[in-house]
């Protein structure tokens, strides 16, 4: 089932930190490498909770999406304004949900109830997130992805539906 949220408050935090565990070990091992694991991971969801309170829910138009199964959050992205559209980003599954059909599902619902088109950035070596883009319909229009603070990177690209 879809879940919307526009408002920090109306997540529950620490089911969204179960479905970036992954990702937030990544960076914590990228920021602060001289800590302990536990220390590590502590830090990353932290930074992850002041980016969305200060950075992503104040934006105008910004929005959570969840996929929820049993209420359990099981797959989640952030949608916010970005050209004539919306941005899709930061699309998860909580590992042991993969190869499942979440993340589709989740794509199709949030594609469904936006009226508008849907940009998304993916990394040209994420082979798993550029075939569920294109299943879900997504077609590439840059050879690099452009961001909503003006800043480009070369080893993404940037897709587009509608």
């Amino acid at each position: 089932m879809l879940y919307l949220a526009d408002k920090l408050h109306k997540l529950n935090f620490s089911q969204l930190m179960a479905v970036y565990a992954e990702g937030n070990e990544e960076n914590g091992e990228e920021m602060w490498p001289e800590l302990p694991r536990e220390q590590r991971l502590l830090r990353a969801e932290q930074a992850f909770y002041q980016y969305l309170a200060e950075g992503f829910f104040p934006a105008a138009g910004a929005v959570y999406a969840i996929w929820v199964e049993n209420g359990i959050y099981v797959s989640a992205l952030r949608l916010e304004p970005y050209e004539d559209g919306l941005l899709l980003e930061a699309l998860e599954t909580a590992p042991q949900y993969r190869r499942r059909g979440y993340g589709e599902k989740l794509i199709r619902a949030v594609l469904d109830a936006a009226p508008q088109r849907i940009y998304s950035h993916v990394s040209k070596k994420n082979v798993p997130s550029l075939a569920i883009h294109k299943k879900c319909g997504f077609c590439q229009v840059l050879d690099y992805a452009k961001y909503i603070d003006g800043s480009v990177a070369q080893n993404a690209v940037t897709l587009r539906y509608r």
